[in-house]
């Protein structure tokens, strides 16, 4: 999206806006008219009382509250990075949305109208904030995702604030599941008036992004392992694999959940996050990785079955983000397009593995999203050395090893929000309600 067009849309956006907002106040109003006149035939008052009028009044009132809008940087809002790499292809759960078309296999194609936003999205990190760092190409923002067997819809913004009106969305993970928060945000801020919307902190671990108009919000919730990790005595890091109600207590209440958890559990020795596993009151060193996945993936997943009712809660698993840095974190670097699709499926990690079956014992019905397959094609999408703004320009260097080079984490614009057209996709699939 070019600058000529944003101006040249900006009139018809605004008024799209606004009559998005009307057309969604109007039945609010005469649902509570109605309700005024209810209370006042139950009372015997006329419909031109007092009693009416003030009800009336209060309703107005109600739906035009609206508090000052709050603008944080994005930098302000930090956490760990992350040590695991996988490319992994698996089967889909049983979705409780209404769609038979498999996303996850297709091809990227190069599309001249991408991307849906701009790159000075004032609600994204430096990290991710590739061209303000930088980086020289941007051809990597023009890939859009084309399922094989079906369509995308082009992302919405109006439409989506909509299908989520009154709702409260929340992404559960490490900084990957944050890039793709931040992904969302500037994919649906650009058509809300600046006072209409804010970003606010629930706590030094919750963050969330709010359309007053929409009465929805847009959340992110940092739980790397989704079960508790503690720090106890002499600065010792305990990882509790049967312990998650620390985390879990922000989850609550919430209308849609998106987790995901690979990154932070693959890695052992200096590279770990934690030095002693927890599980029943016993603390204890030796397991192997897999199995602590699971014991952390069967924790979550029985919180979930007894505290989520599927009548009121959709519960999406997206599957792992792969990294391109087998070759010494290199294997991003100076990349500019994506790989070509083969055809064939990718090898089954174990972690996944893990994950179809925990998710298969469990009463709740998820959605496993699957873009392992689908991105581990864009190994031209990282920040590479444009993660940070020291590094920018400095492509040339002559000696790459003074620099970092990030082959985990996204650009944006770019991967994450062909994942964030997928999730479009599934609402899209659902009745608006």
């Amino acid at each position: 999206m070019n600058k000529s067009s944003n101006h040249a849309s900006s009139n018809y956006i605004k008024q799209a806006y606004d009559s998005s907002k009307q057309s969604s106040l109007a039945p609010h109003i005469q649902s509570n008219s109605v309700h005024c006149q209810l209370m006042a035939r139950e009372l015997n008052l006329h419909p031109t009382s007092l009693f009416f009028f003030l009800c009336l009044t209060n309703v107005f009132f109600t739906m035009a509250r609206a508090s000052l809008s709050d603008h944080l940087t994005m930098d302000n809002f930090r956490w760990g990075g992350e040590k695991e790499d996988a490319i992994e292809k698996i089967n889909q759960n049983q979705p409780p949305f209404a769609t038979d078309c498999d996303l996850s296999i297709g091809e990227w194609v190069f599309d001249a109208s991408y991307p849906l936003y701009e790159a000075s999205c004032p609600y994204l990190s430096t990290q991710f904030s590739c061209q303000l760092n930088g980086r020289p190409d941007s051809d990597y923002q023009r890939w859009r995702w084309k399922p094989q067997h079906c369509s995308i819809p082009r992302f919405n913004a109006l439409d989506f604030l909509n299908r989520i009106r009154g709702k409260r969305v929340m992404l559960v993970g490490d900084s990957i599941m944050r890039n793709q928060w931040e992904s969302l945000v500037c994919l649906v801020e650009a058509v809300i008036p600046n006072e209409r919307k804010m970003v606010y902190s629930n706590g030094p671990s919750t963050i969330a992004f709010q359309a007053k108009d929409f009465e929805a919000s847009i959340e992110f919730s940092w739980a790397p392992l989704l079960v508790e990790l503690k720090e106890e005595e002499e600065n010792k890091r305990v990882l509790c694999l049967d312990c998650i109600e620390e985390n879990a207590k922000h989850w609550r209440g919430v209308d849609v959940l998106v987790f995901d958890s690979a990154h932070w559990w693959t890695h052992s020795g200096k590279w770990s996050s934690w030095d002693f596993y927890e599980e029943g009151g016993r603390v204890f060193t030796n397991l192997n990785p897999m199995v602590a996945y699971e014991k952390g993936l069967t924790t979550w997943a029985k919180w979930v079955d007894l505290n989520l009712d599927p009548r009121r809660a959709t519960v999406i698993f997206r599957s792992s983000s792969p990294r391109h840095n087998r070759i010494n974190g290199w294997q991003c670097y100076k990349q500019r397009e994506p790989l070509a699709y083969l055809g064939h499926s990718q090898r089954v990690a174990g972690q996944l593995v893990v994950l179809r079956e925990v998710l298969k014992k469990m009463i709740f019905p998820v959605y496993l999203q699957e873009i392992t397959s689908m991105a581990a094609l864009r190994q031209d999408g990282h920040p590479s050395i444009y993660a940070t703004r020291a590094h920018g320009g400095q492509e040339q260097h002559s000696n790459t090893e003074f620099l970092v080079s990030d082959c985990c984490h996204w650009c944006l614009p770019g991967v994450p929000d062909a994942w964030n057209e997928m999730l479009y996709a599934l609402f899209y699939s659902t009745p608006n309600n």
